[in-house]
C-alpha cells in the first residue's frame, strides 16, 4: 500500500461493528435518517443507535444536522469511498501475500521426497 492509502484504524474500527455497518446500509438505502428511525429498524435501543452514530460521526462516515427536534444523519459518500479504497488496497496486498505463500508451498511440495519411493 502506498503512504496515501494507509489504513485508518479508527475508520476501520468504526466499520468493524456489525450494527454500525447495518446502520450505514440503512442510511444509504433510506437517504439518511435519525436515531429514532434507525432504532425502529434495528434490534437495539435508540440510545445505543445514538452512541453508534456518534462513533460514525467522529470518523466522518456520517454527518448530522438538526431536523426539527432530532438530528438527521447522512452518509458522507467521500469518506465511504475512502474506506472502500482502503479495503481494496488491503485486499490487493493480501492477494499478493497469499500468492507468495502458495508459490512457497508448491516449491516445498515439489522438493519433498516422493512417498512412492
Amino acid at each position: 500500500m502506498s503512504a496515501g492509502s494507509a489504513v485508518d484504524d479508527d475508520l476501520w474500527s468504526a466499520i468493524g461493528d456489525p450494527t454500525r455497518r447495518r446502520m450505514l446500509d440503512l442510511l444509504l438505502v433510506e437517504g439518511g435518517g435519525t436515531a429514532t428511525t434507525l432504532s425502529d429498524q434495528l434490534p437495539v435501543t435508540r440510545q445505543a443507535v445514538a452512541k453508534h452514530l456518534g462513533v460514525l460521526d467522529r470518523v466522518g462516515l456520517v454527518h448530522g444536522s438538526m431536523a426539527g427536534r432530532e438530528r438527521r444523519y447522512d452518509v458522507d459518500e467521500a469518506q465511504l469511498a475512502r474506506a472502500v479504497a482502503q479495503l481494496a488496497s488491503v485486499s490487493a496486498a493480501w492477494d499478493g501475500r497469499l500468492a507468495r505463500i502458495k508459490r512457497i508451498a508448491e516449491a516445498i511440495e515439489r522438493s519433498a521426497p516422493s512417498r512412492d519411493d
